[in-house]
């Protein structure tokens, strides 16, 4: 208690500095998710992505991210036991937030597409095994957590696989490619509209006190996946096509008929994912502000509309200043990306983790959007993937828990021992 009380300044700085920091790092790591197959494809270019995707992510952040935060990290360390020393606890959520805002960094730098959440939950399980022992960590979430390393990826691939060979049949392999594509391109988009609305009115409209019932919500995203079904319907007719001469110039325009849905795709998919991860880097802020202020430990924690905008500015500035070296891997390294291809590989990422969250699984984003390319690469044979640079980000995703623990906890005796 008198350890906060004496530098309660000096704490506040560190928090609302190190969620600044951890958000640069989801900005340019994570948001690779929602641009990279959209710059890969060649729909848009990478300084187009960043401006559409710092508009999106910021507004899906400030506007949709959520009222309250888990203070103790999704279960992973048991609170209670820290509530007779609480300063331990602010200290933690420091350490974590650090520890994460470095490993995303390292891992940015490296081209790698990691997990937030998993680099979070390993930081605030290396704390709480450094503050109170191995007792005050839930290790049976931890195995959840090892399940998703496999679940992910493995989802994402099947269902991109099979996009991208319905895409095959029901389009290129037909007579008239251009024609089945202007048939069935508002269905995709349907499915788009349908699924990132889920996502938001499920998960992220909280902080603007707008909240529908389970059928309410499912109906709006329904009529919400029609009128993007509508509008991309429209924006193919408005795209002028020469003569097909041939079986590639049909497929070439086919390939032009899909951008100006890749571009909403990625601008829909961007404003999803700010409205989502930004808390997993405001939480544990929210969390050691909490402390901060009443000097003691709590489930929950609200989270400011200045905790939102300093999440949201940190997503903006990291996408601005490093995103790209993950949108080229995820875009162009690990398979050669068309805006069909790309389309399948978003449609699969948003698709399966709108239903992973549903049924409750442990899965990662990140590693989600990774096994889409590769199941759109699959499709083309095992040949179509760089496995070299698929090797690299599976052994960042087996090492992001341990190293994010291990630095949370280096991190964590060195507050300790500095303010104590």
């Amino acid at each position: 208690m008198e350890i906060i009380a004496q530098h309660q300044s000096v704490f506040l700085a560190l928090a609302f500095g190190c969620g600044l920091y951890m958000t640069w790092g989801i900005g340019a790591n994570d948001v690779a998710n929602a641009m990279g197959t959209t710059v890969g494809s060649g729909a848009i270019t990478v300084r187009q992505a960043v401006v559409l995707a710092a508009v999106m992510e910021f507004l899906g952040a400030y506007l949709a991210g959520g009222e309250v935060a888990d203070t103790i990290a999704q279960g992973i360390i048991d609170g209670a036991r820290f509530a007779p020393v609480p300063h331990l606890l602010m200290f933690g959520m420091l350490a974590a937030l650090l520890a994460t805002g470095i490993w995303l960094m390292v891992a940015t730098l490296r081209g790698w597409p990691v997990s937030t959440t998993h680099t979070i939950v390993g930081a605030v399980c290396g704390v709480g095994v450094a503050a109170l022992g191995s007792d005050a960590v839930q290790w049976e979430k931890m195995g959840e957590i090892v399940a998703s390393w496999f679940i992910s990826p493995v989802l994402g691939g099947i269902v991109a696989l099979s996009l991208t060979l319905s895409i095959r049949r029901f389009i290129f392999n037909t007579r008239d490619p251009v024609g089945q594509a202007r048939k069935w391109g508002p269905v995709y988009a349907f499915l788009v509209g349908w699924v990132v609305s889920l996502i938001v009115i499920a998960r992220g409209l909280q902080h603007i006190n707008i909240n529908f019932g389970i059928l309410e919500g499912r109906l709006l995203a329904v009529a919400i996946g029609i009128v993007v079904a509508v509008g991309a319907w429209l924006m193919m007719k408005r795209v002028k096509l020469g003569a097909h001469a041939d079986r590639a110039s049909q497929h070439a325009s086919v390939e032009r008929l899909f951008i100006p849905q890749m571009v909403l795709t990625g601008a829909a998919m961007a404003f999803a994912h700010g409205s989502n991860d930004v808390a997993n880097g405001i939480g544990p802020m929210a969390a050691a502000i909490q402390i901060i202020e009443t000097r003691a430990v709590s489930a929950t924690s609200p989270v400011t509309p200045l905790m939102l905008l300093i999440g949201g500015l940190g997503i903006v500035v990291g996408l601005a200043t490093y995103g790209y070296k993950v949108m080229a891997t995820l875009g162009h390294k690990i398979t050669e990306l068309t805006p069909t291809r790309a389309y399948c590989a978003t449609i699969a990422a948003a698709f399966v983790t709108v239903a992973a969250s549903g049924l409750g699984l442990p899965v990662s984003a990140s590693h989600i959007a990774v096994g889409a390319v590769m199941g759109v690469g699959i499709a083309r044979g095992i040949g179509a993937l760089d496995l070299r640079v698929v090797s690299g980000i599976v052994v960042s995703w087996f090492i992001t828990v341990p190293v994010g623990g291990l630095l949370a906890a280096i991190v964590f005796h060195g507050l300790k021992a500095s303010f104590s």
